[in-house]
């Protein structure tokens, strides 16, 4: 790439217009197109002011190339790797560092490289390993800015495990804003900064609350699996899984009624009236529990509105519309047992 189509380049990650640069440089606007157009270069003199404009070296203003390709980083790191195990440190950094000059605005690149040589500086005796920390957290830095969304992510956790092992955790957690809300590891980290911080209430309640929502996705996940082996009529696996997911329900106290109920569908696809009539007397018993990890001592720092008598007798009489459907639980039509527990769910139910 010619330096005009640089410097087009950097001024527009930087938001800068033409008529800015030119501005700041004290050129006219048209001098600053015909650099971007290649019909004309810039004064000698210049190019330090522009490079430092830009956000970029001297090298990298002269010498930009094409960005690399995943393969090509791949292969560069490898090397960087196995030099490591060679060659001493300094000289390992110093060809790193004057290939990455080569490179200026490939963020994956500056990212990864700097993952490399930080990890052999937290595992080695390295003479002088605060000016390459420092060096290293600068490329960290950058690749803020100059990388993809992903390479961002990246450079901003290098950061945080930067400032952590620094205990420099107000820094540490300034970094967890580039993290979407979304993201489970950004609570787990914030967890982890409170802890760190004295915070122990506040600690406790953000990893609660990860234990709360992932039982909300393994839930899914397991929902998923069983409809594929019912799909595939594997029976056997459908019940193994069945088992597991309701294992996974007691193990993150979400109270009986949870656990029995999982196994409810598969009960009645396979027309087990013993089975379908224990699991519906287990949930008639627990109703009233329906919510028991409100008063679990597994998530006793989280904060909950209780459980209204209005809603349970909601959820009661949903319970007994579902049950009254024929072509789901017809099979049961005439059972004793069947019709005493749909009478004591029309009791539950106050109809």
């Amino acid at each position: 790439m010619e330096i005009g189509e640089v410097i087009r380049t950097y001024r527009k990650k930087k938001g800068i217009t033409q008529e800015e640069m030119a501005v700041r440089l004290g050129v006219s606007t048209p001098a600053v197109n015909k650099w971007e157009n290649g019909n004309s270069m810039p004064d000698i003199l210049l190019l330090a002011p522009i490079a430092r404009l830009l956000g970029i070296t001297v090298d990298g203003l002269l010498s930009f190339r094409e960005e690399l390709t995943q393969e090509e980083i791949n292969g560069f790191i490898c090397d960087v790797d196995v030099m490591l195990r060679k060659e001493p440190y300094e000289k390992v950094f110093e060809y790193a560092k004057k290939y990455l000059e080569e490179y200026p605005g490939c963020g994956k690149l500056l990212w990864q490289t700097a993952v490399v040589l930080n990890a052999r500086l937290l595992t080695d005796e390295i003479p002088d390993s605060g000016k390459y920390e420092e060096v290293i957290r600068e490329w960290y830095v950058r690749a803020l800015t100059e990388g993809d969304e992903d390479t961002r992510l990246g450079a901003a956790d290098s950061l945080f495990g930067f400032w952590l092992r620094k205990e420099e955790y107000e820094k540490a957690e300034s970094y967890l804003a580039y993290v979407s809300d979304q993201n489970p590891e950004k609570k787990r980290k914030q967890a982890l900064i409170y802890s760190k911080t004295g915070r122990v209430k506040e600690a406790y309640r953000a990893y609660e609350e990860l234990l709360f929502s992932a039982y909300g996705s393994l839930n899914m996940v397991f929902g998923g699996i069983y409809q594929l082996d019912t799909q595939q009529g594997d029976r056997q696996r459908a019940h193994m899984i069945v088992e597991k997911w309701s294992q996974t329900a007691k193990a993150l106290d979400r109270g009986r009624y949870h656990e029995v109920f999982i196994g409810l569908e598969l009960a009645v696809a396979e027309k087990d009236v013993e089975t379908t009539i224990g699991i519906v007397e287990e949930m008639a018993a627990n109703a009233d529990d329906i919510c028991h990890y409100c008063v679990s001592p597994l998530y006793e720092h989280m904060a909950w509105k209780g459980v209204s008598e209005g809603f349970l007798g909601d959820i009661k009489k949903t319970l007994l519309f579902f049950f009254r459907d024929e072509k789901t639980f017809g099979f049961l039509k005439g059972d004793k047992r069947w019709q005493e527990l749909m009478e004591k769910f029309e009791m539950m139910a106050g109809n």
